[in-house]
């Protein structure tokens, strides 16, 4: 199977040594995201449910520049800061996720994330 790296420059540039996502073959596996504005390189401003706004619209740019969309997200993993900000993050996360088709999800509390945010997010998407 093929391998694609998928960059876009609508979501922010990897702040390390790794790729926004790899496509093989049918799926789509991102690197986590967390609540850079994409023009700035900043964290977005704001609590939970701002940055995982801007977080879920990366995710999407990045799934829409893999070939995807977000209806073919069939795996989610969340990390929070704090387990108390779910409720919150949930909130959002139904938004763009909606439907009969909803992915699989873990959403895991981590001490810390990088640039000290409240949210990372990760997803595998099938592209069809």
């Amino acid at each position: 199977m093929e391998r694609r790296t998928i960059h876009t420059d609508k979501a922010p540039a990897a702040i390390g040594p790794y790729a926004q996502a790899n496509r093989v073959g049918n799926f789509l596996y991102t690197s986590g995201q967390i609540a850079l504005d994409p023009d700035t390189g900043e964290v977005v401003a704001g609590g939970i449910k701002e940055q995982t706004e801007r977080v879920l619209e990366n995710l999407k740019n990045v799934v829409e520049a893999g070939g995807g969309a977000m209806d073919g997200v069939i795996k989610a993993t969340v990390f929070l800061k704090n387990m108390a900000d779910f409720a919150e993050m949930n909130e959002v996360y139904e938004r763009y996720f909606t439907g009969e088709a909803l992915p699989s999800r873990s959403a895991v509390a981590v001490v810390t994330l990088p640039k000290d945010v409240l949210v990372e997010i990760e997803v595998v998407a099938l592209i069809e």
